[in-house]
């Protein structure tokens, strides 16, 4: 069930990672975030009131506080090391951010046996390749590095976090909530700064744009939403460490999408990375 969930998981991150990109060739992509986050939070919203959920209030929400307030970060520093590139060699470093939720669960005691540790080296290797690294080239500036690091190490927060912000259904769907209302609250005050320097925010063709693009928005923010509600039952339910590996699979989801509909072609170093991370997922369910 875990190793399920945790590739339904990278699924949902995939796509939504795709639809994103897709938005954000027609308007900014902080906008992007905010717009998708703020209509998921709507959602989730009706679905704390429709539930009753707000009686599951606690000390634990202040992991989905904090994985609300670094997330954005996270985000912002990726789509600028993008930004400045090459894509081919952020990607996969931004992949590294499975190392957060693994050494966590390391330093908290969890031993995986010799089989499993081998399922998951495998599949970790697999997650790397799938984000086409680029071993050639121009060299990656230092700010770059910096950037994508930083974008790493937040994602990998993120995932830490998010595994302890509930112990139940009705407070997954607040948990969720409370980090969305973090998401827009922190992309907001980012977006309001980006306005004041009248960096534009809009697309080229204005409200009328952004109101045909909600569908897509609420899509990619809805997307976003249910792979980490996948992501917590699958920390909760198995080993942290394999549902880490296993959803940290995004990056060729994404690659797959982008082959499919615009017709990109799919790097060699990435087919292989999906062979080695299928390998390693066989592993991890046969040895879990």
């Amino acid at each position: 069930m875990t190793a399920v969930l945790a590739l339904t998981t990278s699924l949902m991150w995939g796509l939504a990672d795709f639809g994103g990109g897709l938005l954000t060739r027609r308007m900014s992509a902080l906008t992007v975030v905010v717009a998708s986050q703020t209509l998921a939070t709507v959602v989730l919203g009706a679905l704390v009131l429709a539930t009753g959920s707000w009686s599951e209030w606690g000390p634990q929400l202040w992991f989905a506080v904090a994985a609300g307030v670094v997330g954005p970060v996270a985000m912002l520093a990726f789509y600028r090391a993008l930004a400045q590139g090459p894509m081919g060699v952020v990607s996969p470093l931004a992949s590294l951010a499975v190392l957060v939720p693994v050494g966590a669960g390391l330093a908290l005691g969890a031993r995986p046996g010799w089989l499993q540790g081998a399922g998951l080296l495998i599949a970790l290797t697999g997650v790397v390749l799938a984000g086409g690294p680029e071993l050639r080239g121009e060299p990656v500036q230092r700010r770059t590095l910096a950037l994508t690091l930083v974008a790493a190490f937040g994602f990998g927060a993120v995932l830490a976090l998010i595994e302890h912000a509930s112990t139940n259904l009705a407070g997954l769907f607040l948990a969720l909530f409370v980090q969305r209302v973090c998401n827009v609250a922190i992309g907001g005050a980012a977006l309001l700064a980006q306005a004041r320097r009248d960096t534009p925010t809009l697309p080229q063709e204005g409200r009328p744009a952004l109101l045909a693009a909600l569908p897509a928005l609420a899509f990619v923010g809805l997307a976003d939403v249910a792979a980490n509600g996948t992501y917590m039952v699958a920390a909760q339910t198995g080993p942290v460490m394999v549902a880490a590996v296993l959803a940290s699979l995004y990056p060729l989801v994404t690659a797959l999408a982008a082959r499919g509909f615009l017709q990109e072609r799919l790097r060699g170093v990435q087919a292989v990375g999906a062979g080695v991370a299928l390998a390693g997922s066989i592993l991890l369910g046969t040895a879990g």
